[in-house]
């Protein structure tokens, strides 16, 4: 047995970056074959699933749909009972769980005192998807979970520390299982990322937390398909069985709804993950991307700027996130919000705008049956919460009709609102930010696409689902050569280019710096690359190149 262990262990290669070894064990390369060899081919096979849904949408303008009848849409059936935290109205804060410092502020209190009540360690939209990321995720949350967790940031000189008093629970999220990692192969070939992220924490921070009595608690990112939940669940089921101190544990995943087909299989996934199911999270910027993706090909569906198509006040949207929670009432689950992004302003009268814009969408949330909540920054963190705590404090039930699925049917229409260039204008300094920050191992930024235009307009925390709908809404204009609705000025990569050409000058000229400018520069290069992508109709992810493959595109010719 033991030869056998040895050579499980060995199958196993990692990139020596920095804490990689100590986490790298025998023991745990060897859990993390097992995991291999019983689920990535499957893996595999999901995925091509996924890519034939997909290209029945561009090529016949099909789009998903629901199943077909089954005993997850009939009968009685519940969730497993629900850990009471995971019942408490309020908020929870997400960040990049990598980044040391923003870590540690979102365990701790906000200006007011508050705490959020839980916490989304994020090694997904926010995380810089590089091994080194990952490392950094795995050993922050063991060390938040043992209280131990502290960082010295020596060029700003801070210190940075968990303050007393109870943590937020922890909401784990792992990069998808349409992502590999380069950087680990087992015999030869990269690792699935999913795996990796999740067995990385089950087996330290989870080790850590079951020790505790704690629950382990994920947020499953970008699934898709019923059958994808199904493999997260034996996910957890082989982890159980292969690490004794997780037989016991209490583990719970979220579904995060952020693509259009699992919007159509939302109450089948929660089915599937039978023991492990714990709710359903209504996302917002990477649903609408995975829209633009499979409408990309249809000149019927071309959008108005996305940044006046809100949840609120578009009706086919709202629809669908009263529909999740409608599933969530029918089957016991709890239904998370969206995420309020604005971050602090030196202006108060930025940060008042702000409040008022996130008190409202987050009193709509409370009125729609949504429990909870996401937020960016703690700054904002009582304002997101109170509606929440408040409404369903005073004693607030959902009415009947909320908890009928069949009355809120999905219906992909294309909102209202005019399609502009200067919409365009937007996307492309947001994404010329976004790569910037990528490329500095951030995977979250604060971004203002307003930057220097009159107005109150706060940065928001971008990531990278609205790099991916920048990316995708242009390539949407540029094939369907979609017209300014007022001007009547038609899309093109020759428009493309010089809008990215024209924030990027504004951009260099408010920035200092050769290696900042020189990453600027990068950065419009790479956005060029990956709008062209999308034109073709290739929706790879950003966190699918690896840093090398960033520079030779960099160094490449203009895609435009």
């Amino acid at each position: 047995m033991r030869k056998v262990s040895l050579l499980m262990s060995t199958r196993v290669k990692f990139a020596p970056v920095e804490g990689a070894a100590a986490l790298f064990t025998p023991a745990f390369c060897e859990y993390l074959t097992r995991l291999h060899d019983h689920l990535d081919a499957r893996a595999h096979e999901l995925r091509h699933r996924r890519l034939a849904v997909l290209e029945r949408a561009l090529r016949q303008h099909t789009l998903p749909t629901h199943p077909a009848a089954s005993p997850a849409g009939s009968g009685s059936w519940q969730v497993p009972s629900m850990p009471d935290e995971l019942k408490k109205p309020g908020i929870e804060i997400s960040g990049p769980c990598s980044i040391t410092s923003m870590f540690i502020n979102a365990l701790n209190p906000g200006p007011e005192g508050e705490r959020a009540v839980g916490d989304l360690d994020d090694d997904e939209d926010s995380g810089g998807h590089r091994l080194i990321d990952t490392v950094r995720s795995a050993n922050n949350r063991l060390g938040a979970v043992n209280r131990e967790l502290s960082f010295v940031d020596r060029e700003r000189n801070r210190s940075y520390s968990i303050a007393d008093g109870e943590l937020p629970f922890f909401m784990h999220r792992e990069r998808g299982l349409h992502l590999d990692e380069p950087d680990v192969t087992v015999d030869g070939a990269p690792f699935n990322a999913a795996l990796l992220g999740t067995a990385l924490t089950l087996f330290y921070a989870g080790r850590a937390q079951a020790d505790r009595g704690q629950g382990i608690y994920f947020y499953l990112p970008k699934l898709e398909a019923a059958a994808e939940a199904r493999w997260y669940r034996d996910l957890f089921e082989l982890s159980q069985q292969q690490l004794p101190f997780l037989a016991r544990a209490t583990i719970r995943a979220i579904v995060l709804v952020e693509s259009l087909p699992c919007v159509y299989e939302m109450e089948e996934m929660l089915y599937e993950l039978g023991p492990y199911a714990a709710g359903l999270n209504a996302a917002r910027w990477d649903l609408k991307a995975s829209i633009f993706e499979f409408v990309m090909t249809d000149p019927g569906q071309v959008w108005p700027d996305r940044f006046g198509v809100d949840i609120k006040t578009t009706p086919f949207l709202a629809n669908i996130f009263r529909r999740l929670v409608a599933i969530c009432l029918k089957r016991g689950a709890v239904p998370i919000g969206g995420m309020a992004t604005a971050l602090p302003n030196p202006d108060p009268e930025v940060n008042r705008a702000a409040a008022e814009a996130i008190r409202a969408d987050k009193q709509w949330e409370a009125e729609q049956g949504f429990i909870r909540g996401w937020v960016a920054h703690i700054f904002h963190m009582k304002t997101a919460s109170d509606p929440f705590k408040k409404l369903i404090g005073s004693g607030w039930k959902p009415t009947e009709q909320m908890a009928h699925p069949d009355n809120y049917p999905v219906s992909i229409k294309v909102p209202e609102g005019p399609v502009t260039i200067e919409g365009t204008r937007r996307n492309a300094r947001m994404l010329i930010e976004y790569v910037e920050g990528w490329l500095g191992g951030r995977g979250a930024k604060s971004i203002d696409s307003l930057e220097g235009k009159p107005g109150i307009h706060p940065a928001l925390m971008e990531d990278l689902a609205t790099g991916r709908m920048s990316v995708a809404q242009i390539a949407q204009r540029i094939i369907h050569r979609a017209r300014d609705t007022g001007t009547g000025a038609p899309h093109d990569e020759v428009l493309v280019k010089r809008l990215l050409g024209a924030e990027l000058a504004d951009i260099l000229a408010r920035r200092q710096g050769a290696e900042t400018h020189e990453r600027y520069r990068k950065a419009v290069k790479i956005a060029m690359r990956w709008i062209k992508n999308y034109t073709e109709l290739n929706f790879r992810s950003l966190g699918a190149y690896s840093r090398a493959e960033l520079d030779r595109i960099a160094a490449a010719p203009d895609a435009l």
